[in-house]
């Protein structure tokens, strides 16, 4: 047995049996080993954006960590802005990276980088294996590292030749560390706010946004007049029927300081105080008045669920009945708007669908408009870096088992930095229907212009133009491998996307907006 397939038979012990690769020269022993071992299943991504991206989206869904499969140092770094999303997510992940054999790095070649460098701005943990003899416990406790809650991001760094020298054999799966329960201290110290203040915010991030924490803390705000926001950026949300009717504090810096204005005291689960996503002139960093007062009730790492009943406990909060069930809204008709396409899709999306949205500017609006649309999940961009929605969509499908559609969407001008993810799709036949949000420009961009006040000129306004000439989404994903349509009206896109819930494999529908 060579180190790669120590390295393998660990990964499938440990749990791991999902592997999103973009292999090169270096990693051909660990390709080989995939081959060999039954019970990997390995989908290939055509640029390592792509991959990390795909491998973000199966933790949100499958909740487990898979390995990505990355070459060398340059390779990592064209994964970097999706492991910054999946680690903004809270997403386990295990990176096997490729590099050059312990050797040859002395040397110099055309590949090699700072690998290590490139992996610790985006990982919880970092090793590169020095033997073959030690890449099998070095692996197990990369995927350790990466199950211990709420999810991390680990990096493995594999010189090719600890992957084909012999190893002593496969390594037993560590034990996973129990997630932490908050001090029950704590508990008591935060009923009493809940019972004493007034003006009081439970806002809800990570695992405290699945629908069992959702309306435990719905209880506990009935029961006390708290109020309940989500953060504005989440890993995964469970919404819908049967759902508490959350919404998140909003994007925009002014919009924000007004949501937040009223609250003195906020009580965070699973969640940080609100901040500015950028600085703007003569406008607060925190979005929450400097007079409130956080309180931490369970933090990142924290079981927010158990925080949440804990706390519902202390409080004799008994279950409250969740608002009155709206009507489930109908398809919007005429020129597409972002209030009429959430509509659209809420009317037609199928039971248990998962949404991934990239939508940026267009879709700031989209919750009000969803409440009553069938239960889902909604997992949306975490880290600012875009390029996520396409790979993240299809990790999704692949993560939900292969039976739940996936509704994708997406602007247009991020979706080309990972447009190649619609290859994967067509080639493993995946459930995913993927709305472009075709605006033609980098539309997010002309509201930050105003926001930090700059004044755009004719040079400043062509960079946000993305037309002369005009992208046609269709041809591009034909020339992929996935059927598409051009949608310019709401019920025309309704149409499009009902149909494609119908079928099998992926469908792209270009919305003209």
């Amino acid at each position: 047995m060579n180190g790669a397939e120590s390295l393998v038979h660990t990964l499938l012990a440990s749990g791991v049996d999902t592997c999103f690769a973009n292999p090169g020269t270096s990693e051909m022993h660990f390709v080989a080993a995939l081959d060999r071992i039954p019970g990997m299943r390995c989908i290939l991504g055509l640029q390592e954006n792509i991959v990390t991206g795909m491998a973000d989206g199966y933790y949100r869904m499958a909740g487990k960590p898979a390995a990505t499969l990355l070459h060398c140092a340059p390779g990592l770094a064209n994964g970097l802005a999706n492991l910054h999303n999946a680690r903004r997510a809270r997403s386990g992940i295990v990176n096997v990276v490729g590099d050059h054999a312990t050797y040859h790095r002395q040397y110099d070649a055309p590949l090699t980088g700072d690998t290590e460098g490139f992996a610790r701005g985006v990982s919880a943990w970092v090793r590169t294996a020095t033997s073959a003899q030690r890449v099998a416990g070095d692996a197990a406790q990369a995927v350790q590292a990466a199950r211990t809650a709420p999810g991390q991001v680990a990096t493995l760094i594999l010189p090719a030749d600890t992957a084909w020298n012999e190893a002593e054999g496969p390594a037993a799966a560590l034990p996973v560390p129990a997630t932490p329960v908050p001090d029950p201290m704590r508990l008591r110290d935060i009923a009493r706010v809940l019972r004493e203040k007034k003006n009081v915010l439970i806002l809800l991030g990570g695992r405290a946004l699945r629908k069992d924490a959702q309306l435990a803390a719905w209880n506990i705000a009935q029961a006390t007049g708290a109020k309940i926001l989500a953060e504005v950026s989440n890993g995964r949300i469970e919404r819908g029927q049967g759902c508490v009717p959350l919404e998140r504090v909003p994007y925009p810096a002014d919009a924000a300081i007004k949501t937040l204005a009223p609250f003195e005291h906020i009580i965070l689960v699973n969640s940080r105080g609100p901040v500015g996503f950028f600085a703007y002139p003569g406008k607060p960093s925190l979005h929450y008045p400097e007079t409130a007062q956080l309180h931490p009730l369970a933090r990142y790492e924290e079981d927010g669920l158990a925080a949440l009943l804990g706390l519902a406990q202390e409080l004799g909060a008994p279950q409250a009945p969740l608002p009155d069930r709206a009507p489930r809204p109908e398809i919007a008709r005429g020129a597409p708007t972002p209030e009429g396409l959430a509509r659209t899709v809420a009317a037609v999306m199928p039971d248990g669908a998962i949404i991934a949205d990239e939508s940026v500017s267009f879709g700031r609006g989209f919750f009000a408009e969803t409440h009553a649309a069938p239960m889902h999940d909604w997992i949306q961009i975490t880290g600012g870096a875009i390029g996520c929605g396409m790979p993240m969509a299809t990790g999704a499908a692949v993560g939900a088992g292969g039976d739940r559609r996936v509704i994708n969407l997406q602007a247009d001008g991020s979706g080309m930095y990972t447009l190649q993810s619609l290859w994967t799709q067509a080639r493993e036949n995946l459930p995913v229907t993927t709305v472009i949000l075709s605006n033609r420009k980098y539309a997010i961009l002309l509201g930050e212009y105003q926001g930090v006040g700059a004044n755009p000129g004719r040079t400043a306004m062509d960079m946000m133009d993305l037309g002369n000439p005009n992208l046609d989404w269709v041809s591009l994903a034909r020339g992929m491998g996935v059927e598409g349509a051009v949608a310019t009206t709401l019920e025309q896109c309704g149409d499009l996307m009902a149909q494609s819930f119908a079928r099998e494999g992926p469908f792209l529908i270009e919305l003209v907006i």
